[in-house]
């Protein structure tokens, strides 16, 4: 199976000798060419690559860390819209509070007025029926006793005096 020495049939397990000094060569320069440019621009390819990664997840970070800070932001602004909208409900309670009592004295002020004019225009209106009365039964008092004495006192003057004098003795008899 090995070759003789001056048989030149190529052995299956054994190639040429110029074959391995070429495909060493080859795989020298190979290896040159490859060390030299394609990894460095691989390797610059990567990374790129990992600083695009890097990046975008620092940025992702920023990113959520300033959403946290605006939704930090918004909780807050609800908190202080709410307390502002607790403050208005409460002053607004208070203005209706005050408005209510101010009516409320006001009706009642309107009420001790007209109970005051009812009872002025009740005294004059008693006042009125009184001395009207009074005139109606000194008549008829004089009436009465100028049937009763017999006499009659159709003379103003002395039915003045009578009547006067009757009223007089009606009042001190109360």
């Amino acid at each position: 199976m090995f070759l003789a020495e001056g048989d030149h049939t190529p052995s299956p397990v054994l190639p040429i000798w110029q074959e391995l000094v070429v495909g060493t060569i080859a795989f020298g320069v190979l290896c040159f060419v490859l060390m030299k440019y394609v990894f460095p621009q691989m390797e610059k390819t990567f990374k790129a690559r990992v600083d695009a990664i890097e990046g975008g997840i620092e940025r992702a970070e920023r990113a959520q860390a300033e959403a946290n800070a605006l939704l930090e932001q918004y909780k807050t602004q609800l908190a202080e819209a709410r307390t502002e909208a607790a403050r208005i409900r409460d002053e607004a309670r208070a203005d209706a509070e005050g408005i209510r009592a101010d009516i409320q004295a006001q009706a009642q002020q309107e009420r001790d007025r007209i109970i005051a004019t009812g009872r002025e225009a009740l005294a004059a209106e008693r006042q009125s029926i009184i001395n009207e009365l009074r005139g109606e039964i000194g008549t008829l008092a004089v009436d009465l006793a100028g049937k009763i004495v017999g006499e009659s006192l159709e003379d103003e003057a002395r039915r003045k005096g009578t009547v006067d004098r009757f009223l007089s003795d009606l009042a001190g008899a109360r």
